[in-house]
């Protein structure tokens, strides 16, 4: 392996890391080396990928935490440190969508939940495990956020102003943290392939329309998310921080002509 993705020795906590983008990230950091905690709510399905990652030759854990209490996640850190000696990289993937309409339309409740679970948590955990990175001396904090927070819609609001919320919370912790050598970013994925969006790529007409806007001309793959967290938490990473890495097929960067316009 080269050591520019090495992982050896390093300690990796995953959040929502049981299917989709969490799912893929949590296997890629072990398959380069390091110890994993595998979270989500479900202890059970959270054992069913830890296992898969030792049946591979890898190293997991589970700790399963709700990010939406405070107290589960100062466990998951807690936990983290007792069982495997401390922490060098966090990827903060757990999220919601909760409603779909305008942003006006969203009940206070609504409002609470998707900004409690997708800002707060992130908010909180960061307070809690900087300090252990920094006692690493160093590491890394990754948080999933979406081009959703550059891309605003008109059915999507509340979530992107969410994720745009996580791009400047991983700004805030780059400035805040970066004297103890720990690195913050966010990664914006456009549309995965994941459970999250299959409405839009398993209807064959949705799927067209929505990747005629991307120049690649398709949607991504969850592996294409998680290599970018892999060099985000590795030495080919060390000095990249305070950034939002937008994947998403070139579709902010302007709208393809098609040979049928």
């Amino acid at each position: 392996m080269s050591p520019l993705f090495d992982l050896t020795g390093k300690v990796a906590i995953v959040t929502g890391s049981t299917k989709g983008i969490g799912l893929a990230i949590v296997k890629a950091m072990a398959e380069h080396g390091a110890s994993v905690v595998v979270s989500s709510r479900k202890a059970d399905v959270c054992e069913t990928v830890a296992q898969e990652i030792r049946d591979k030759g890898g190293k997991a854990i589970v700790i399963p935490c709700n990010v939406g209490h405070k107290a589960q996640l100062q466990n998951l850190v807690d936990q983290t440190v007792a069982q495997l000696g401390g922490i060098d990289i966090v990827v903060a993937n757990a999220g919601v969508n909760l409603y779909v309409g305008p942003s006006a339309g969203a009940s206070d409740e609504v409002y609470e939940r998707v900004m409690g679970t997708n800002v707060r948590s992130n908010f909180w955990l960061s307070n809690m495990v900087c300090p252990h990175l920094a006692a690493r001396g160093g590491g890394s904090f990754t948080i999933i956020s979406s081009i959703a927070g550059t891309l605003s819609s008109g059915t999507l609001g509340l979530y992107s102003i969410s994720k745009a919320a996580d791009m400047a919370l991983a700004r805030n912790i780059a400035v805040e943290w970066g004297h103890a050598n720990i690195r913050a970013n966010a990664i914006a994925p456009g549309l995965v392939r994941t459970d999250f969006a299959r409405a839009l790529w398993e209807d064959p007409v949705r799927y067209k329309n929505t990747v005629r806007t991307a120049p690649l001309g398709r949607i991504g793959e969850p592996n294409e998310i998680a290599g970018a967290a892999v060099w985000l938490a590795s030495p080919s990473g060390a000095f990249t921080s305070g950034q939002t890495i937008l994947i998403d097929g070139g579709r902010t960067a302007g709208t393809p002509l098609h040979q049928d316009d």
